[in-house]
């Protein structure tokens, strides 16, 4: 019985019980969803306050802007790099498995391609949305970026403050810790959320789509277990340190973003997980929450696979020099995908209008069988940003590594 008080345990019994009534009793969907989106807000109302309080305090604990700086150049070269990688991979698997020969596109999605394929990323406006308008209303509404930015902006500002910035930088290692704290309580109910999660998805689209694409998601599947257990495994092996015991640190975590199908609901455990592992919070608040919309690693490989999955769908051979071109947009478009909602079908939407060769109207293929890719993607994410901070904080000698190895491979 000691077992069911150990969280992860508690999750793994909350997703088996949501799988079982959502397909045993589908009208529980909308209660499901209510549940699944209430604990996902109990999250997001978390996530502002503890990324601007740990951005400032990091760093402020960082002494100098010279190596903020040098820990965001860091972050961005290691992103695009792994990013690169996860598109080539997610292409790779998709010429190699074709898991779009022999489906045929169901006329009867008409209507939600409509909706779909009208909506469009407009890149001037999400580079300008870095700057927030209001700081307030984007607190409001949990912007991630805007209020990177604005803390770094802010922690700049109090650095020169001298004596009287320090006095604000002690009363904000109070307020955080009080942030943290709430953030406890939370999360006890996490494995509740994972019920809402997985009794929603299943309640609502069930596992007939999986029948029709079940060729589709097998295959992003082994992609991003590839991705994660090869590419990713190696990066951490060739840098010191072990991808398995880092992910047994996590596992309660792992399963949260399984179940609630976002890597948001998570966000600030993650943080806090690699301080108490040794990362130094400057490195921790700024790869962390830049990550979330710069090293989208599961977002990358899904964009890239479905993009090839629907020129196998419509017959669209493709050259090489297409599919060049199709990493190239890609490297663009995948950057946005954290910043608008509904981020998957509006990117891919944008990735295929640039592209001009595949029809936009094969995105209503994806509708049924999407929420069933979103928990891989979530998954491969919070790993993927999860290694980042480790191998940058390595790279800085910003991480205690008796530290890491006494926390995180005791628990592994």
């Amino acid at each position: 019985m000691k077992y069911l008080k150990i969280l992860y345990v508690q999750v793994i019994i909350g997703i088996i019980a949501g799988v079982i009534v959502g397909y045993f009793f589908p009208a529980f969907a909308p209660t499901a969803q209510l549940i699944s989106e209430t604990f996902i807000n109990l999250i997001k109302m978390m996530i502002g306050p503890i990324i601007f309080f740990s951005i400032v305090l990091g760093i402020s604990g960082a002494g100098n802007m010279k190596k903020v700086g040098r820990v965001g150049g860091k972050g961005i070269l290691y992103f695009e790099i792994v990013t690169t990688l996860a598109i080539i991979i997610g292409l790779l698997a998709a010429n190699i498995i074709k898991p779009g020969v022999g489906v045929q596109h169901p006329a009867a999605n008409a209507a939600v391609i409509k909706k779909v394929s009208g909506e469009m990323m407009n890149w001037t406006e999400f580079i300008a949305h870095i700057v927030p308008s209001n700081i307030v209303e984007s607190f409001a509404k949990g912007d991630i970026i805007q209020i990177l930015f604005f803390g770094i902006l802010f922690a700049a500002g109090l650095s020169k403050m001298g004596e009287t910035g320090r006095d604000i930088v002690s009363a904000f290692e109070k307020v955080n810790k009080a942030f943290f704290n709430v953030l406890h309580i939370v999360i006890k109910v996490s494995p509740i959320g994972a019920f809402g999660g997985m009794a929603y998805t299943i309640g609502k689209f069930g596992f007939s789509s999986l029948l029709v694409l079940g060729k589709l998601l097998g295959t992003f599947y082994i992609t991003g277990g590839l991705f994660i257990f090869v590419v990713l495994n190696l990066i951490c092996y060739f840098n010191g340190f072990s991808l398995w015991k880092l992910l047994g640190y996590i596992k309660a975590e792992l399963l949260i973003v399984f179940g609630a199908s976002s890597s948001e609901a998570v966000l600030p455990n993650i943080m806090e997980k690699l301080e108490n592992a040794g990362c130094e919070q400057s490195v921790v608040g700024l790869i962390i929450p830049a990550g979330y919309s710069f090293n989208l690693d599961g977002t990358s490989i899904y964009l890239s696979l479905s993009v090839i999955f629907l020129a196998q769908v419509f017959g669209v051979d493709l050259t090489l020099a297409q599919e060049l071109s199709i990493i190239a947009v890609l490297l663009v478009t995948s950057k946005g995908a954290a910043g608008v909602t509904g981020s998957g079908f509006l990117v891919l939407t944008s990735t295929l209008t640039a592209l001009k060769v595949i029809p936009v109207e094969g995105l209503g293929l994806l509708i049924g069988v999407d929420r069933f890719m979103s928990e891989g993607r979530a998954i491969t994410n919070i790993i993927g940003n999860t290694v980042a901070t480790v191998i940058i904080a390595k790279s800085e000698k910003a991480i205690d590594m008796d530290r890491y190895r006494s926390v995180v491979e005791k628990v592994a």
